[in-house]
């Protein structure tokens, strides 16, 4: 019952919301998006504790399908993220619907967040393939419409372009639900529930290809390069707050799905695509660090930086051991908190130039230091600063990886190199030397309160994760123990030298 209130609390807010106007609206959804926080995280603790949240109720009995909700501890860990997130954009956007551009009210977009984030909590929770889908399916609606409602220039082409990439995806995704319904149905166990396709035999031709067009959804999703290119394009059209849900929440649907889709009912697939997904992922991570290098629109720089990152994400998964796994279900964590923080800073700086790029700043730290400060903290998240959540991340993942791809490994170092350069040129430009004439006419205020308290808890997060990462990640190896004895995955047995003790 719990976990069916929690996903639908935001839904029924949303159409609430939908109906008010003014302040009242932007009040109610900020209501409801603190109430969803609250059964949040009760819903995170008591899985924590050891007690089991779950619902199984038959739904369309002819096909197996099953109206099924479960919260195992990766579940939780991006239950957490949706729950946090959302108000915090909220905050940050509280006069979106002021923009000259936007051509739909504060209440409209508090009302879409909503939605989003409801529809995104039955992904993040669903135990049925099919409720997934259609929960899966039904995000791009309200992402859709929060970029062509509220974005900036290019914001409907941008919103077509996220939406066709995202069908096509949904489309093959649809294929490869239907091919296992169908299966399943021939062994005679007519069953869409994820539990019971994983003991399917899938070890065979049918098994790879069914595979490869679940797999091709999610890598859609993540992104992964080659398959990209919708995210820039939406990062620059839309608003910072909505890059936030998306990238933040609803592209972890991408390395979410790998995990609990592909692995669980796929293992002797995802073993088989390793050595070339493993290489996609490595250059996905290499190109999306140039590509932020070189930019000069700061929403672009900012959505490159997560197609790097979610390679490193991806490589964790497939690299298929218990550090390299637990690494990546926390990187999807803290990640979101870091992007979330970049993008929203990023935006605020925006808002006030009225430009992205990157040339049209200079010495905004002495006009706005609080600014600068925030700016540079969420920089260091994004480039792994030990200390920071990120560096805990990143360095498990390399851990977890080194035995079995010792050569891999050693590239996407050069990943996280870059990544200290682009941060780091970035900052350079915008905040350091003389004020110019530009910024000093149009950045002549720091941060507000509302701003900072948008900003200031993702910033202590990552801070106190990074610092004090033991609990989580306790929590969270559980999970990929999990996860890896299921698909029947053993670590590898660590090699001594010779005379080594």
């Amino acid at each position: 019952m719990l976990l069916t209130v929690l996903a639908l609390l935001p839904i029924v807010g949303a159409l609430v919301v939908v109906l008010l106007k003014g302040e009242i609206a932007k009040l109610v959804g900020m209501g409801v998006a603190l109430s969803t926080l609250v059964l949040g995280v009760v819903a995170v603790a008591l899985t924590i504790s050891g007690q089991a949240l779950s619902v199984s109720v038959p739904w369309i009995r002819p096909i197996g399908a099953y109206y099924a909700l479960d919260m195992t501890t990766m579940d939780a860990v991006l239950v957490l993220l949706t729950v946090i997130l959302v108000p915090v954009v909220m905050l940050a956007e509280w006069r979106v619907g002021e923009s000259v551009t936007a051509r739909g009210t504060t209440g409209g977009f508090f009302s879409l967040a909503l939605l989003m984030q409801g529809l995104a909590l039955f992904v993040f929770l669903a135990g049925d393939l099919l409720l997934f889908y259609l929960a899966f399916e039904a995000t791009l609606i309200p992402v859709y419409f929060l970029i062509g409602r509220y974005g900036g220039d290019g914001r409907s082409r941008a919103a077509m372009k996220f939406l066709l990439y995202s069908l096509a995806g949904g489309l093959v995704l649809l294929v490869g639900v239907v091919g296992l319904y169908a299966v399943a149905a021939g062994e005679g166990q007519a069953s869409l529930l994820i539990g019971d396709l994983g003991a399917l035999d899938l070890n065979n031709t049918t098994g790879h290809l069914l595979f490869l067009a679940v797999f091709f959804a999610f890598a859609v999703k993540a992104p992964l390069v080659g398959l990209h290119t919708w995210l820039p394009d939406t990062a620059q059209a839309a608003t910072p707050g909505t890059s936030t849900l998306l990238v933040g929440i609803l592209d972890k649907i991408g390395t979410f799905g790998i995990i609990k889709i592909c692995l669980v009912i796929f293992p002797e697939s995802m073993q088989w695509a390793a050595p070339v997904v493993l290489v996609w992922a490595v250059v996905s991570m290499i190109y999306g660090a140039l590509m932020a290098f070189q930019s000069t629109n700061l929403l672009r720089l900012v959505s490159y930086t997560s197609i790097s990152h979610f390679g490193f994400m991806v490589f964790g998964i497939f690299a298929l051991t218990t550090q390299s796994l637990t690494g990546s279900i926390f990187y999807m964590l803290n990640h979101g908190f870091s992007t979330a923080a970049l993008f929203l800073m990023v935006g605020f700086l925006v808002a006030r130039r009225g430009s992205a790029d990157i040339h049209a700043f200079g010495g905004v730290q002495r006009v706005a230091p609080v600014l600068a400060g925030f700016l540079l903290i969420s920089g260091l998240s994004a480039l792994s600063l030990p200390g920071m959540a990120t560096f805990v991340s990143e360095f498990l993942v390399m851990a977890g990886s080194w035995q079995r791809y010792p050569v891999h490994t050693a590239v996407i170092t050069l990943g996280m190199v870059l990544a200290a350069v682009y941060v780091l040129r970035m900052y350079k430009i915008t905040m350091t030397g003389p004020v110019t004439e530009q910024v000093s006419t149009h950045v002549n205020r720091d941060l507000s309160l509302r701003e900072k308290a948008a900003v200031f808890p993702l910033l202590v997060l990552l801070l106190v994760l990074g610092f004090v990462p033991k609990p989580a990640l306790e929590f969270i190896d559980e999970s990929s123990t999990g996860f890896l004895s299921v698909a029947g995955v053993q670590d590898p047995t660590p090699q001594l030298k010779e005379g080594g003790r």
